[in-house]
């Protein structure tokens, strides 16, 4: 019986998703290097200062593409700052609306 209880946490323990992610500070690499960090990790934490308030830190998870969202969410365009570009574009995952989930158009179709 604990043999099982063992084997069974052991599966369990491997097919959970490793909680890593990588942190980095947006203004201090160019916007080539941020974009190709993301890309080549698909999806990493960029931390820089708020506009408005300089004390203040900003962060957020930017994706190389919509295939490193969770489930309903979408792919948006934003822009970081970064050290040689005020505003860099990058992709970050957005809670889809509603409206747009249960649209069902094809139902109404002749």
């Amino acid at each position: 019986m604990l043999r099982y209880i063992a084997l069974t946490l052991g599966m369990v323990v491997l097919a959970s998703p490793a909680g890593a992610i990588s942190r980095y500070t947006s203004t201090a690499m160019s916007c080539a290097e941020a974009q190709a960090r993301i890309n080549a990790e698909g999806a990493a934490i960029m931390r820089y200062q708020s506009r408005n308030n300089p004390s203040l830190p900003r962060y957020d998870r930017y994706v190389a593409n919509e295939n490193f969202c969770p489930v309903a969410h979408i792919a948006v365009r934003d822009y970081i700052p970064t050290a040689d570009r005020e505003s860099c574009p990058v992709l970050r995952c957005k809670a889809e609306m509603r409206e747009r989930l249960f649209d069902r158009r094809w139902i109404f179709r002749n």
